[in-house]
């Protein structure tokens, strides 16, 4: 028998027809009549403020997935998947300002906790509205502005003699009252409004750190795990009563702490210009806190990790969790922080879920009673780069991991027939075969997947210039001996990331030590589901997606978004994981050419068209797709020396090379419009417009100030300017590079950066229109962990436009490493120059055989010698 519990006397919730129809819709059943098997059900609203019920006992695990449930008829005890429906009856706007956002809803295992219950909640739609799918113990959700009927269906997926017990409430609240008490010095102030307790803490660098608890003790449950390390104290600071207020002064800015009611208040070090501001005081709930706080006229909002379809949040709720929602709105990899326009950014340090409203009212709250806020001063790059010392700097990937991967389960694989691991070699000759670009092969995934002749595969791959991968769904403790068997990447999945938070960045850590510990490789590691912290160990994923238009559009603002959480490697399977279709994978293809991870998904599709079963690899359309694959990957091949030194810049200072235009542009309000959204920039260089539509011809390429070249055709446009009926067939990325670009690239047909011809550099120069412009580029041995010994080297180049031509001065390459050549010819591209009448290197004239100019396109080709890597030297293109 079901127990039901509520904390007013039991009222059977009334179950209508309609809701009956509803459920038995969800599980695949006929309608029921009203006499027939009901789930239990129960109610919150203002006489009822909590629900919890018991599950039977299950002696096994018996169903994966709510779908394959039985019809409710079949199993009116819940024996095989356990049914609760819940009536919520609020007032219109009770969750406008509530910490937890809508109603909690857990289920919590009697024993075992190591078993899996998993719980799905739906509408009286039948929309899924809220999940929790993990290996968490409890499973925890809030379904979001509640206020109706919901039906749960909890699946018991792995259980051994197991049952739970689920919990709803309807959170109450209460608001932090008048000052009753400020003191402190050198940087540490303790504040009380009666029962609840607040402190401040200023850090170096401009950081504060502000906590508040209602039941007058601090806690940290996130402990070391995600701030590794404290930041040093800021023992520099003064207090003064303001009458109104009591003020602490820093070096960097002015807190306020109100006294009628307590309230805080950010302020530059005038005092006068606002920082932020809280326009009601600290709130908290059953189970939440939230800080309110005034939005300023024209203040945008960002952040919050991957949010899958937007980068931009002003009038935006965004939800900062963890769920397995791949698709446009979903929030799998979210992270508690965001950053303002305003000039701040505020990190939640919890492993809790939040909900931050970024309404004409901004009310960031966290499904926990307690309140622990980092908060970092500056512009955005300043505060990405602030929040990412905290939680820890992106990885530095290695080389191989910068270019394409695959991924597909050879062993025991029920869609691709019997293989075997060594399998996986044939696949990557045909990237050989077909000149396209593999850095690492996923040859297994753990689903019953397992492998063989490990360490023969890896040897095989690495003669074809790949490395071995492996996905991991229970077996990080298996590391060591696969590492020394030659496995270089691992990808976690969700078993081993749970429910994310904690247990994610466990793995995540784990894994890329796991990798490091047994060899000189830097670990490279991927991974859906994840939390703050997870970009120092982690590419992030969006995970598994069918194939559609949609799909390639919605991806474009999530990548960009995330780099304004200091994610600096965020992507999706290429061509999504279920679905093919040669069109759409090659503009997906293309779309992703610029991302700094690019990897595709095999053996799980199906033909859009015919719906027969068809791999993911870029050659299995033909022609003419195979040519226009192998376009992208070998630009993208050629641009490694850009995209590398692009991840060294992340490592050093948080920020990404994929970004939204307002990130370079945060003074142009265009940046933040529906065109813009759907582009990106890759450094501040190159401005990425993809094709998103069936369609020939790409209108509202929205280019910001400055002068922009087309990649293809050499054609120059001033921006800002938007432009429509641009020309893109199937062959064509809109692509546009920024006047006074200066780019590093591997000579053409490059197709692995272990059989680069190393003695060639090229540098694909854009001519600024007046000044100079600067570039330098990173280099080390692309594998080892050397470089954090210092084992690099740096050559800066810089371009100046005079009356009589362009000068591009190229500096000696400082610092060495394993394998650095001591001598290199360049080949120099140089853009809008016009007709050049000489060209010298070192003053001395170049033979005309090793220059020429292409009138169509406005570019001087300059070919050099063999050069001293340790020398400087200038080339001059004079007209």
């Amino acid at each position: 028998m079901r127990e039901l519990h509520q904390r007013q006397p039991h009222r059977r919730a009334l179950i209508t027809t309609a809701a009956l129809a509803l459920g038995a819709a969800l599980l695949g059943a006929p309608a029921q009549d009203a006499g027939a098997a009901t789930p239990g059900a129960g109610t919150l609203d203002t006489g009822h403020q909590s629900v919890t019920w018991q599950s039977p006992t299950y002696a096994t695990g018996t169903v994966d997935d709510p779908k394959k449930c039985p019809p409710l008829a079949d199993d009116p005890d819940g024996r095989t998947c356990d049914r609760f429906d819940l009536t919520v009856s609020v007032p219109d706007g009770y969750w406008d300002d509530n910490p937890e956002g809508g109603v909690p809803i857990s289920i919590e295992w009697a024993k075992q906790p190591s078993d899996d219950f998993d719980m799905y909640v739906y509408d009286d739609a039948g929309k899924q509205v809220a999940s929790s799918a993990g290996t968490a113990d409890p499973e925890a959700t809030v379904i979001p502005k509640a206020n109706g009927t919901y039906h749960v269906v909890v699946v018991p997926y792995d259980v051994h003699d197991n049952s739970f017990v689920g919990k709803a409430y309807l959170p109450e609240t209460t608001d932090a009252g008048n000052l009753t008490s400020f003191k402190g010095g050198d940087g540490s102030y303790e504040i009380a409004a009666g029962g609840l307790k607040a402190r401040a803490d200023f850090l170096k660098g401009g950081r504060l750190r502000l906590q508040a608890d209602p039941s007058g003790s601090f806690t940290d449950p996130a402990g070391q795990q995600i701030v590794r390390e404290q930041p040093a104290a800021d023992r520099h600071t003064t207090s003064f009563d303001a009458g109104a207020y009591y003020g602490i002064r820093s070096s960097a800015a002015v807190l306020r702490v109100y006294k009628k009611p307590l309230r805080f208040g950010l302020y530059k070090t005038d005092n006068r210009t606002r920082i932020w501001q809280e326009d009601k005081p600290l709130r908290w709930s059953t189970g939440g806190m939230r800080q309110s706080l005034e939005r300023a006229k024209d203040e945008q909002f960002f952040g919050g990790g991957e949010q899958n379809g937007s980068f931009s949040h002003r009038d935006k709720t965004v939800y900062v969790a963890n769920n397995t929602n791949w698709n446009e709105g979903g929030y799998p990899n979210s992270q508690p922080f965001y950053l303002s326009s305003a000039g701040y950014g505020v990190y939640r340090n919890t492993f809790a879920p939040g909900v931050y409203d970024f309404g004409a009212s901004v009310h960031t709250g966290q499904q926990e009673r307690r309140l622990d806020a980092y908060y970092f001063l500056g512009d955005a790059k300043q505060v990405i780069g602030g929040y990412t010392s905290l939680v820890g700097k992106p990885f530095m990937p290695p080389v191989y991991g910068l270019e394409p991967g695959d991924a597909d389960c050879y062993l025991h694989n029920a869609n691709q027939g019997e293989r075997h691991t060594l399998d996986s070699l044939k696949v990557a000759d045909g990237y050989v075969e077909n000149q396209l670009p593999l850095g690492w092969m996923l040859v297994n995934d753990g689903y019953g997947c397992g492998y063989e002749n490990l360490a023969e595969t890896a040897k095989g791959l690495q003669d074809r210039g790949a490395q071995l991968g492996l996905w991991t769904q229970d077996g990080i403790d298996k590391l060591a001996d696969q590492v020394k068997a030659g496995q270089r990447v691992a990808k976690l999945d969700v078993a081993w990331v749970g429910n994310g938070y904690g247990m994610a960045l466990d793995a995540c850590d784990r894994a890329k030590a796991g990798i490091e510990d047994n060899s000189d490789a830097r670990g490279f590691v991927w991974m859906p589901v994840s939390w703050a912290g997870a970009q120092r160990c982690a590419v992030l994923w969006s995970g598994d997606q069918k194939l559609s238009w949609d799909f390639i559009r919605w991806q474009i603002p999530t990548y960009a978004g995330a780099t304004l959480s200091g994610i600096a490697y965020n992507t999706g399977d290429v061509g999504s994981i279920y679905s093919h279709d040669a069109k759409m994978y090659a503009r997906d293809l293309q779309a992703k050419t610029f991302l700094p991870a690019i990897m595709t998904m095999d053996g799980w599709a199906k033909d859009i068209t015919t719906g027969q079963k068809i791999n993911q690899q870029p050659w299995v359309d033909g022609e003419p797709y195979t040519s226009v694959n192998r376009k992208y990957l070998q630009l993208r091949e050629r641009l490694l020396p850009y995209l590398y030194t692009l991840a060294k810049q992340a490592a050093d200072t948080g920020v990404g090379g994929v970004r939204p235009l307002w990130l370079e542009y945060p003074d142009d309000p265009d940046t933040l419009g529906a065109q813009a959204k759907y582009e990106y920039l890759a450094g501040d260089d190159f401005l990425v417009a993809p094709v998103y539509q069936d369609t020939e011809t790409r209108d509202g390429i929205y280019l910001p100030k400055g002068t922009w070249t087309d990649y293809w055709t050499g054609k120059q446009y001033e921006g800002p300017t938007t432009i429509d009926g641009y020309h893109a067939p199937i062959d064509t990325l809109p692509l546009f590079v920024k006047s006074g670009a200066i780019v590093p690239m591997w000579p053409e047909g490059t197709t692995s950066w272990k059989s680069r011809d190393t003695s060639r550099l090229g540098w694909d120069v854009y001519v600024p229109d007046r000044g100079h412009s600067t570039y330098t580029l990173y280099e080390d041995d692309g594998v080892t962990r050397d470089f954090k010994k210092g084992a690099s080297a740096t050559q800066r180049v810089t371009a100046d436009t005079g009356r009589t031509g362009s000068v591009i001065d190229v500096g000696a390459s400082k610092g060495s490493y394993a394998g650095k050549v001591a001598r290199r010819a360049y080949t120099f591209t140089v853009h809008g120059t016009g007709a050049p009448d000489r060209v010298t290197v070192n003053g001395r004239a170049v033979p005309a055989s090793d220059w020429s100019y292409d009138e169509k396109k406005d570019v001087t080709t300059v070919r050099t010698a063999s050069l001293s890597t340790d020398r400087a030297f200038t080339v001059r293109v004079d007209h």
